[in-house]
């Protein structure tokens, strides 16, 4: 009988490392069962300000994707562009909220899939309308005397960022296929090959005010931008030319990550923007023009940022 109670312990103690999640108190009597642990499905968020200011921000998000899915959400946000692809590839998220750019690097080098585009409020021509892509155009001031992109050779412009789908890699395609520029193989498009200045203003309002003190001659507004920016600028500029369709943000997945755990999640996301409450959730955290999600492929919503890179050589290179 000693011996009995000896093996009693043992493999009560087997039955807890196999899951069954029952602790009997010896002493005492009293059983307690545990609470399974639950499946944990982590999110990266690409970094557009500071990561503690997001990942305070994330909290509502995280309950509804919870309350959806039944799954732990965990939500963090990288130092870099590069540190979400990275996180993707190496099994450190099972998904990710990104740009176009970043989304299409994400599954070129990741093997990721990208399987939901954001529907953000935009404007096409004057119509302010929900779309997943939107157009971008080049402006100059009203009163300039230039009306084609072949009148500015040789003159200034200011451009948003190097990093900007819509405001430089689309531009910079155009500009190949008009034959303003020519790449050579193997190398990445210079604008300074065609302007005589080039400036990365810093974001599209910064460009919009050197255009508008004539610090340049010509840049570019995008819609997907503030509707009362885009509106501004439209309403003190002449277009001079357009180009997109310009894919919005989307939402990719990890190539390992569990076929019922993506199935729950992307139903839940498809859940955002239903009604008011949920989708400003995704205002406040992610984008202020958030509508919802739509499911796509990513030869589908990214083909022509795939054109655009292969016709200007243009490689993505951040400041961390």
């Amino acid at each position: 009988m000693n011996k009995l109670y000896a093996i009693i312990p043992i493999i009560l103690a087997a039955g807890i490392g196999i899951g069954y999640g029952i602790f009997v108190a010896a002493d005492s009597g009293v059983s307690t069962v545990q609470t399974p642990t639950k499946q944990i499905v982590t999110l990266a968020i690409q970094p557009t300000a500071q990561a503690s200011d997001i990942e305070s921000q994330a909290k509502e998000l995280e309950q509804f994707l919870e309350q959806k899915t039944g799954y732990d959400i965990q939500i963090y946000v990288p130092t870099s562009y590069a540190g979400v692809v990275e996180a993707l590839r190496f099994g450190k998220a099972d998904m990710a909220f990104m740009s176009a750019w970043p989304s299409y690097l994400a599954v070129q080098k990741a093997g990721a899939t990208l399987e939901l585009a954001e529907v953000r409020e935009v404007v096409i021509g004057d119509t302010l309308t929900a779309e997943t892509y939107y157009y971008s155009y080049w402006v100059v001031p009203k009163d300039s005397p230039y009306n084609t992109l072949e009148d500015l050779r040789g003159k200034s412009a200011a451009f948003p960022s190097p990093l900007s789908t819509s405001g430089y890699v689309t531009p910079m395609k155009t500009l190949v296929e008009t034959g303003l520029v020519t790449v050579e193989p193997g190398k990445e498009i210079d604008p300074k090959t065609y302007f005589s200045d080039v400036v990365f203003a810093g974001g599209y309002g910064q460009a919009w005010e050197a255009l508008k003190n004539k610090r340049v001659d010509v840049s570019i507004i995008a819609g997907d931008v503030s509707e009362k920016l885009y509106r501004e600028v439209r309403d003190g500029t002449k277009v001079i030319h357009e180009q997109g369709p310009i894919p919005s943000h989307g939402v990719v997945f990890s190539k390992d990550m569990d076929a019922t755990a993506k199935s729950k999640v992307k139903a839940a996301l498809l859940e955002l923007g239903k009604d008011e409450s949920s989708k400003q959730i995704m205002r406040k955290l992610i984008s202020a023009i958030f509508v919802g999600f739509r499911e796509t492929t990513a030869d589908q919503h990214l083909g022509n940022l795939q054109d655009a890179l292969n016709l200007t050589g243009l490689k993505y290179t951040e400041r961390v």
